[in-house]
Formats: structure tokens, sequence, C-alpha cells
């Protein structure tokens, strides 16, 4: 992420947000969605967490390339009773963190059906990111890192695999979502200055909550084991 550094707060009320992004955590029921943006969020973990009835959301700012961003994070249950939800849960994502449990398979055979209904809900430019949760159990892995990479390459996808106990990667999945999200819109925000005037809409000077437009290209993707630093 050549140019944008990123810190991170958990928290200044009077700090002055340049920008807010809403990220959605999906993946099936116990993949750690929750633990994951305690760790995130909050840097806490829980060893008794129970399941997300709903949805919530949290927040964390971070700074990128000078600007402060407000990353909006929302958590639903993966139980299907709970997918009704699903149109409010996407309108305005930007970003999305499908994630699945190294140590259960059939939780990474659901993450096609998880991609599609994205696909199906959010913008079309949304930034996604393949992670691979609970890496610390590596002696229960169930799910070899090559086929999660190669799904990753093949939809085109971020991938990382990280470890919510043990807060392996999860700041840097957060920072690559949010990086790439923001890379997008200076794009989009340049293009727009040069054609001032001819009534392009795609200026998103003064408004909060980001919206990509019109398709843009992506750099490639990359990828990170758990043993990465």
């Amino acid at each position: 992420m050549a140019g944008a550094g990123a810190g991170g707060g958990y928290g200044d009320a009077n700090q002055r947000i340049d920008y807010v992004f809403k990220v959605v955590l999906i993946g099936d029921s116990a993949v750690g969605k929750s633990q994951i943006l305690a760790r995130f969020a909050r840097n806490e973990f829980s060893l008794d967490s129970k399941s997300t009835i709903g949805v919530e959301f949290q927040t964390r700012t971070l700074l990128i390339d000078h600007k402060t961003v407000k990353a909006q994070i929302w958590d639903t249950a993966g139980q299907e009773r709970y997918r009704a939800v699903t149109s409010a849960y996407y309108r305005g994502a930007v970003g999305a963190m499908l994630v699945y449990d190294i140590t259960k398979r059939q939780t990474f055979d659901h993450i096609p059906r998880w991609l599609e209904e994205l696909r199906n809900h959010a913008d079309k430019n949304i930034v996604i990111i393949l992670i691979g949760n609970k890496c610390d159990l590596e002696n229960q892995r169930d799910v070899p890192t090559e086929d999660a990479k190669e799904f990753a390459e093949k939809e085109g996808l971020f991938f990382l695999e990280t470890s919510a106990l043990e807060a392996t990667n999860v700041e840097t999945a957060f920072v690559t979502v949010l990086t790439e999200i923001y890379n997008i819109l200076n794009k989009k925000n340049l293009t727009a200055d040069e054609s001032q005037g001819n009534g392009n809409s795609a200026s998103l000077s003064g408004q909060k909550i980001i919206v990509p437009g019109p398709a843009q290209e992506l750099p490639a993707k990359r990828s990170m084991c758990c043993q990465a630093s």
C-alpha cells in the first residue's frame, strides 16, 4: 500500500473525521467474526463470547495518508434465520470481510455462497478480503492455505489468515481493506477534479459515508498466511 500509512486509535470524541467507511463481516456462525471485530475495535478477546443475535457495529478511527478515517464495522449472526437482514446490512458498505474457520472445512466451503450473496446485495466495486481465522489452531487445520489462496486469486480478493486470539494479522486485514477503499476514492476524486464542469457526479467531497461509483481497476491482490509478521 505505497503512499498510505495507517495508524490506529480507539476513540477521541473531538477528533475531526474526514471519511466514514462501512465494512461488513460475513461468514458462518462461530468462525470468529465478533472476536475479530472486538480485537480490532477494542483490542479485546473473550473466551466465552456468545453468538451475535441480529446486527451490531463498532467503530474505530485510523489515520490513512494523513486523513482521519472512521471505520464502521458491522457484524451479524451467520445463522440462516438471520439472513433477512441482508439488504439493509449491505447498504452503503464499501468493504467486506469474508470469514471462515481454518479448522472447519464446511465454513470455507460456504464462502462461495456468502460471496454470491455479497455481490448480489452490495456495490459491485466493494473491496473484499477473504479471512481464514483461528490460525493459532494450526494442529487442527482443515483448510489448506493454498486452497484459500487459489480461491482468492480466482475471485480477485485479498487474503489473510488471522488469529483473533493472538491478534495475528487482524490489524493488517482491516488496514488493507480501509487503505484500498481510500485509494479507490482518491483516484475517483482525481478523475472528478479533472472533469469538473461536465456534470460528472463522481466527486464525493463533503460526503461522510463513501459509496464506490464507476468501476475502478484494482491493483493486484495480496495474500498473507498466519506466519506473516
